[in-house]
């Protein structure tokens, strides 16, 4: 009885016994898809990173604007920053009048952004979407 001999597998089909061993992928790449053979079937898996919106920046809000999608109006945005005074600030000129700088020098927090809380709006809807507290 003699055997007949078996037609190359199609082009792009893996060949039986798996494949070599690759190097991972670069940063920012999926990874290559994996292979499952199971009696005569082939089945394949392509798994590809999805892109995550920053929707929950709850905690992450600083000094610079955050790109995100607004939860009031759903738009894509980029959020809008104002200095508004804060309890640092005050804490600031309270230890300055402590100190004996009560000829107005307390007063020179109020006038620096470094030392008030930064608002984020929503520049669509104007809605206010977060606020970094530097206290």
């Amino acid at each position: 009885m003699a055997t007949q001999p078996q037609p190359p597998p199609p082009q792009g089909q893996p060949q039986p016994g798996g494949y070599p061993p690759q190097p991972p992928p670069p940063a920012g790449y999926a990874p290559p898809p994996v292979y499952q053979q199971t009696a005569g079937q082939q089945t394949v898996i392509v798994t590809t990173p999805g892109f995550a919106a920053n929707t929950q920046n709850r905690g992450v809000y600083r000094e610079n604007p955050v790109s995100m999608i607004c939860p009031f109006c759903q738009a894509q945005i980029v959020t809008s920053t104002t200095y508004v005074t804060g309890t640092l600030a005050w804490l600031i000129c309270g230890i300055l009048l402590l100190l004996g700088f009560w000829l107005g020098c307390c007063l020179i927090p109020f006038c620096i952004d470094g030392c008030k809380d930064v608002v984020h709006n929503c520049p669509n809807c104007r809605q206010q979407v977060g606020k970094f507290n530097r206290m």
